[in-house]
């Protein structure tokens, strides 16, 4: 099946995009109110091919841009199976030559055969007419009720329904590297530095996107299951239908998050997947263990926001 609508209606936003330094400095300041142990600095981007983190591309660095595509309300309350999506045609329309995508959404159901999480991980260049794919999905097992986790081939790069992106060049830069040890509040690790960088700048709109490593502990997360068959109309629905699970370090989170909301955009202002090599992974919630945890991430201001595709009727839940 070919991916349909190529001729997105889509909306640009200038995203604000601070000194890293700056960025960091209020990280390193207000995180120490959500966990123990807090280390925060604009760094040079480690080489990301590398283990822990498997990504397809070298950094996160050169022009960027933070996607917002569909959303919950092409799932909920029943899902709209025409909303299939390429990340080819995305690279094309934020206009990058060599485009490395890293993010969470909706997972390709017409290849896989049954509705999925996807891990973005991939990088396209249409110069060179390669692909070099790590996408990740998760599934759940409809026998075991199991999740199970598996790498797209390369020339499968469409995504459904809903996703988040991060968008760049791939290139080596400077970035955010925030580590977080031994949680204190209920805010998980994601939440936390977005309500940071909100109060440190009240007047701004950052947007956000990278990976992060759960080093250690476990983290609840959620994988979809078949498509509902009946409606689902409240969080009770939702919580009855998504299979939730505990799942163990190491896992490797891809995601965006935006300060705050821009309410005519009705965006999604964070959402991440994390994939393994242990046949775990999903949509991440928080972690469950709060006096042992340890993140280490990786992050990059995108310098546009593109919301792709939006919904006419807004969703008021499922965005967490």
């Amino acid at each position: 099946m070919s991916a349909k609508n190529i001729q997105l209606p889509t909306t640009t936003l200038k995203l604000d995009c601070p000194e890293l330094e700056e960025v960091a400095n209020a990280l390193q300041k207000g995180l120490t109110q959500y966990f123990a142990e807090v280390e925060v600095a604009a760094v040079e981007c480690p080489d990301l091919r590398e283990k822990p983190f498997n990504l397809a591309a070298k950094g996160l660095g050169g022009k960027s841009a933070v996607i917002d595509i569909g959303g919950p309300a092409f799932l909920l309350p029943l899902p709209d199976e025409s909303k299939i999506y390429d990340i080819k045609d995305i690279a094309k329309i934020v206009d990058l030559k060599s485009c490395f995508v890293v993010g969470a959404g909706a997972g390709p159901w017409p290849y896989i055969g049954k509705n999925c999480e996807i891990m973005a991980n991939v990088l396209i260049d249409s110069c060179a007419n390669s692909t070099v794919q790590k996408t990740h999905i998760a599934k759940v097992n409809n026998k075991t009720e199991n999740c199970e986790v598996e790498v797209l081939p390369s020339e499968e790069t469409r995504c459904t329904l809903m996703a988040n992106l991060y968008a760049c060049e791939g290139t080596p830069s400077k970035v955010l590297k925030i580590v977080c040890k031994k949680r204190k509040e209920e805010e998980n690790y994601i939440t936390a530095i977005r309500l940071v960088l909100e109060k440190a700048f009240p007047n701004q709109t950052l947007g956000l996107g990278g990976a992060f490593l759960l080093n250690k502990g476990k983290a609840k997360q959620h994988v979809m299951p078949e498509f509902s068959k009946v409606p689902i109309k409240s969080h009770k629905d939702l919580d009855n239908w998504l299979k939730f699970y505990e799942m163990s370090a190491p896992l490797i989170a891809v995601g965006t998050f935006i300060s705050k909301d821009v309410p005519a955009l009705d965006l999604r202002i964070q959402h991440f997947h994390s994939f393994s090599n242990h046949e775990e992974g999903g949509h991440y919630h928080y972690d469950t263990t709060p006096e042992t945890v340890e993140y280490v991430g990786y992050f990059n201001l995108g310098q546009k926001l593109y919301r792709i595709d939006q919904p006419e009727r807004k969703q008021y839940f499922g965005k967490d």
